[in-house]
């Protein structure tokens, strides 16, 4: 890639991916067709075929029906939306490791943290114990991610579903970093709801979807009036391009998530990561557990994250320390804190490779990684 000061290497997919080509070629299509959706006229249907096909094609790869299928500005809008909606009226249970959009939705409305492993892989006797103490018209609202954005783990979202149901409880899943990494179906996770965001998987900045699951049309109250658009559920004009290019680069990530020799290719260049790491003397979070094949976190005792990004983004790579929603802050993870890496939260660094990723990048940034691991000394109390 080319930043305009030189050539880099981009290695923070997990922050936002590449734009695909085919989204490109779609968003491009549809900003040429000039009506709003919700007029009658001829310019309006064109335009509401072009957001209707969209839809469709994305419940089809979700399993979910295009009507359930809601469309909003991106993954925080979805997760917000699910909280409030299937939430309203009942305890919300999160986990520990949850994304900030879910995390700090859920406890500004008096959610309850459920404790993870040391993996970050939710208890599943914790959460049946919370389930136990409430009951009928009080069942919780359950909020788990179904892969992490710092380290990549697999939460076992079917598994967890099956709690839920045992106790009436409803359930809503961030499937924000999953989708368009690996095969995503919600009547397989058996989730009530589930929210994406396009530009995690290729698509524009600006885009996202609450899916819905069951066959019949699932009703909410708006986060957003306005002039009553998605059938009352999310007001405002859509911005169809973006939209477009959503479906367009779920459409692409398909091929990826069926293609074992990709998902093989990716899991490789992981683990390659994660041998050099740990020769270098780091340590691989959460590296025996289930994880997205292009996901690992890395921490380098005693030398700070912010220290190791300057490195590397000096030597041409550009890696984060978690997750890039914090006005560019780098900050100790909560994610890690809460699996019980306190002493070592503030030294990870998060690696996720891209779609358009090459050996060739792979090798170079292992080469700088341990050149930077040799060269940065150990800061006693860095944490």
């Amino acid at each position: 890639m080319n930043g305009g000061a030189g050539d880099f290497y981009y290695l923070d997919a997990n922050a936002s991916e590449p734009l695909r080509p085919e989204a490109l070629e779609a968003m491009t299509a549809a900003a040429r067709v000039g009506g709003n959706p919700s007029s009658v006229h001829r310019a309006g249907r064109a335009a509401r075929a072009v957001m209707e096909t969209a839809r469709e094609e994305m419940a089809a790869i979700f399993g979910a029906t295009a009507e359930n299928c809601v469309m909003t500005s991106g993954g925080t809008e979805a997760n917000v939306l699910a909280i409030d909606a299937l939430g309203q009226g009942r305890p919300i249970l999160y986990g520990a490791t949850e994304h900030d959009a879910v995390r700090m939705a859920a406890s500004a409305r008096g959610g309850q943290v459920i404790p993870v492993d040391g993996h970050g892989v939710v208890r599943a006797d914790a959460l049946a114990a919370m389930l136990a103490r409430a009951s009928g018209d009080d069942a919780p609202l359950v909020c788990v991610m179904l892969a992490n954005n710092e380290t990549g783990v697999i939460q076992p979202i079917a598994e967890i579903a099956r709690l839920c149901r045992a106790h009436g409880a409803r359930l809503h899943v961030d499937a924000v970093q999953a989708a368009g990494r690996m095969a995503v179906d919600l009547r397989e996770l058996g989730a009530d709801s589930m929210a994406v965001s396009a530009h995690k998987f290729g698509g524009p900045k600006g885009a996202g979807a609450l899916v819905l699951a069951g066959d019949r049309f699932f009703a909410l109250p708006p986060m957003l009036a306005g002039g009553g658009q998605e059938q009352g559920r999310r007001g405002g004009t859509p911005a169809l391009p973006a939209i477009a290019g959503m479906a367009a680069a779920l459409v692409a990530t398909r091929r990826d998530c069926a293609d074992p020799a990709y998902q093989g290719r990716m899991a490789g260049w992981r683990d390659d990561i994660d041998r050099m790491a740990r020769s270098c003397g780091a340590v691989v979070c959460s590296g025996d557990a289930p994880r997205l094949p292009n996901t690992t976190c890395l921490v380098l005792p005693h030398r700070r994250a912010q220290t190791q990004l300057i490195a590397l983004d000096m030597a041409g790579f550009c890696v984060s320390a978690g997750s890039a929603c914090s006005s560019g802050k780098v900050a100790r993870s909560h994610v890690l804190v809460a699996m019980g890496m306190d002493d070592l939260a503030g030294c990870a660094i998060r690696v996720s490779l891209p779609w358009s990723v090459t050996a060739e990048q792979v090798g170079a940034f292992m080469a700088a990684y341990a050149d930077m691991a040799a060269r940065l000394p150990a800061r006693a109390g860095a944490r």
